[in-house]
């Protein structure tokens, strides 16, 4: 039993919770995220250093990132916050807290903080981060399938399953490839569906389509049913028992109508009985996830 800090640093807000040995949140505090690599180092350093003053105790520390560690290196890749790709970050971070860091993918401690033991939803399954970005993450009695590579759960660079002639080859990814499941799926996306190109904000499309607007509607249903067939290729390869939505999109609430209708029409199999989850957490759950990091040693 140990005090724990979790942090997530996200493109627009960084988040430090402290919890205590019994697993309870002491505090909680949010900060924007600096546009530069220094700066974050430093930031992330400040709400730590602030956290421990506060609850009198010193803690272990994960971080949840926009991104992968290459294990090979200990460089970050593949994050849409892209001044931190190439860096040292654990290395630095070490360095300026003075202790061993933790770090995973955001997916990755969303799924921990909804997927773990005497959680309601189990201690396995697949998590989707639905937002800005579009990411994944495994849970497998209680622990983060981390992979080989340590890519395991990066769902949202893989192309979208059954493209339609009208879909193909795809949008361009800032990976460098097309059609990934990210390019169809995130929130500016959706919002371009129903708006056009540089619509950004997709949040009032549900209360649009609800008041009869046919762009909305129209631009809500292929989003459904992109995403089913985007979880059904997940549902073909690891058969996970549950599937759970976080990020701003999750909070759309016929998407938890609409995927156990459509799921099925892609899944091999004569059944289908997945449960298609909401995030308990809400937007706590990935700094929650990444506190839990250290769990098990």
């Amino acid at each position: 039993m140990r005090w724990r800090i979790g942090v997530d640093l996200g493109g627009t807000k960084a988040e430090v919770a402290l919890l205590d040995p019994g697993g309870a949140v002491v505090l909680r505090r949010r900060v924007p995220t600096p546009r530069d690599y220094a700066g974050t180092i430093a930031a992330i350093a400040g709400l730590v250093a602030s956290a421990e003053a506060e609850g009198r105790a010193r803690a272990s520390i994960g971080i949840g990132i926009p991104g992968s560690e290459n294990p090979a290196t200990g460089l970050v890749r593949g994050a849409n916050s892209t001044f931190l790709n190439g860096r040292p970050l654990r290395a630095d971070l070490e360095a300026a807290l003075g202790r061993p860091v933790r770090l995973s993918n955001d997916a990755n401690c969303l799924a921990l903080s909804e997927f773990h033991a005497g959680s309601p939803n189990g201690d396995s399954g697949f998590a989707v981060i639905l937002g800005t970005g579009v990411g994944g993450g495994v849970v497998v009695d209680g622990r983060v399938l981390e992979g080989r590579n340590r890519i395991a759960g990066e769902w949202g660079h893989n192309p979208l399953p059954w493209m339609t002639a009208e879909e193909f080859p795809g949008p361009a990814c800032w990976c460098g490839r097309r059609g990934c499941i990210e390019t169809f799926l995130c929130g500016p996306a959706l919002a371009a569906e129903a708006d056009g190109p540089g619509a950004r904000d997709a949040s009032a499309l549900p209360a649009r389509a609800a008041a009869g607007d046919a762009a909305a509607r129209a631009a809500l249903d292929r989003h459904a049913d992109r995403l089913a067939r985007a979880l059904a290729a997940v549902v073909n390869l690891l058969d996970p028992p549950a599937i759970l939505l976080g990020g701003g999109l999750s909070n759309m609430d016929h998407l938890y109508e609409a995927l156990p209708r459509l799921i099925p029409r892609h899944v091999f199999s004569d059944a289908f009985a997945t449960p298609v989850l909401r995030a308990r957490h809400g937007d706590s759950s990935g700094v929650l996830g990444a506190a839990r990091l250290w769990d098990g040693g």
